[in-house]
């Protein structure tokens, strides 16, 4: 399980949502075999003076959260995969977009009725 929220500023990426989320859903495709369907982003866009940061109008937060177990090097991967294809692709500086992933274990998590470490998934986690 992993769920995506992005934070920006409601003027640069209101119309861009389906782009940023598009790609990257491909990156967690691509760097921790994410099943295409399992797709949970939420985007929170802030009005002009919501958002204070030294960096452009441009700036994006891209914060992944998502059950403990994939490896330090699947969580580079990834990483590397929003700064190398992701932020090109949108037209951001690397000083424009930051990335944190927060790891919880399965059983802080609660989905479809049950503790996530009584879940069964058809993805393994531990990439």
């Amino acid at each position: 399980m992993a769920q995506v929220k992005i934070y920006g500023s409601r003027g640069i990426w209101q119309d861009r949502r389906r782009e940023v989320s598009d790609l990257v859903h491909a990156a967690l495709i691509k760097t921790w075999q994410l099943p295409t369907e399992k797709r949970f982003h939420r985007f929170l866009l802030l009005d002009d003076g919501d958002l204070i940061a030294p960096r452009s109008a441009d700036y994006l937060m891209i914060e992944i959260i998502c059950f403990d177990g994939r490896s330090d090097e699947a969580k580079k991967k990834l990483i590397m995969e929003l700064y190398g294809a992701v932020a090109p692709a949108l037209g951001l500086a690397e000083d424009d977009l930051e990335v944190v992933i927060i790891e919880s274990p399965k059983q802080n998590w609660g989905i479809r009725g049950v503790v996530a470490d009584e879940l069964k998934l058809s993805y393994r986690v531990e990439v």
